[in-house]
């Protein structure tokens, strides 16, 4: 029991500091002023080239070994995953952030679900009352919301967030399988495909060369390494509560980045967010006692 309760706390801080980690990218998106394919190709690059480099760098051989010998498991949560970075960025150029934001929100819902068709993973009570609190803190966030139009945009945001539900399933689902090798592979997949579609490949140097090295770094390489490795360690419904954390950090990034202050109802909904998170923490914490 006391490892079991370690796992959990262990599995709470990797997805939150998860949720941190990809709550940057409206931020880095702002920064640069190229289309969706070639930010996507560099983000991969570089993120999937540092995950490679970490992997080397702390198994050797075996860190080889497991990106060339990957799973089918691991190819389908590498293709998942590379799917959902595809619809992402596109899905942020062509609607507004409420927009993305509110449709990520329905994410535990849509992973609950998912979870208890595919692995009879009953979602807890708890964690489905806390899902609903922060579905309507998101829904004040973007309480501006233009539902009705930018359909493409809202379109692509739905598949990322099917995309990323089954994600986080199949991760669960083969918790004793190492998924670090599909992040890698998911952002080199991601680079791949950009490469017909991308227009400005050879035109990006100097500074925006580094944003984007940090875009694939911070946000892409270490966000979804950490998720990974912590959403196998939580029920599917929980790590995808967790994760909405996220969207209230959206808007403190463009805060910090651009003194853009948020409204009223950014502090209003996102106190909500949190504290239905923190608050399925504790009981979950209680709970495991």
């Amino acid at each position: 029991m006391p490892e079991a309760r370690s796992q959990q706390r262990l599995g709470i801080a990797l997805v939150v500091a998860a949720a941190i980690a990809w709550s940057t990218a409206p931020f880095f998106t702002r920064l640069l002023p190229y289309d969706s394919w070639t930010i996507l190709f560099w983000r991969g690059l570089f993120g999937g080239g540092l995950i490679v480099a970490i992997m080397l760098l702390l198994q050797g051989r075996a860190g080889l070994r497991d990106l060339l010998g990957m799973r089918k498991s691991g190819w389908l949560v590498a293709s998942l995953s590379t799917l959902a970075m595809i619809a992402f960025i596109p899905s942020l150029q062509l609607t507004s952030v409420s927009n993305v934001a509110i449709i990520i929100a329905t994410g535990p819902f849509v992973t609950a679900a998912l979870a208890w068709v595919w692995l009879r993973e009953v979602p807890h009570m708890r964690t489905m009352i806390a899902s609903i609190v922060a579905l309507c803190g998101v829904a004040i966030i973007v309480g501006n919301a233009r539902v009705g139009s930018d359909v493409l945009g809202i379109a692509l945001a739905c598949f990322m967030t099917l995309a990323i539900a089954a994600m986080t399933v199949l991760v669960r689902q083969h918790k004793n399988t190492s998924m670090v090798a599909a992040a890698a592979l998911s952002n080199i997949l991601g680079s791949i495909v950009s490469i017909p579609f991308a227009h400005g490949i050879a035109a990006v140097a100097g500074f925006d060369l580094f944003i984007l090295a940090m875009f694939g770094f911070f946000q892409v390489a270490l966000g979804l390494t950490l998720f990974f490795l912590g959403s196998r360690l939580l029920p599917s419904g929980q790590a995808a509560l967790i994760s909405t954390l996220e969207t209230p950090l959206m808007p403190f990034w463009i805060w910090v980045g651009f003194a853009e202050v948020p409204a009223l109802r950014v502090f209003i909904g996102g106190a909500l967010v949190m504290g239905a998170v923190i608050a399925d923490i504790i009981g979950a914490q209680r709970q495991s006692k």
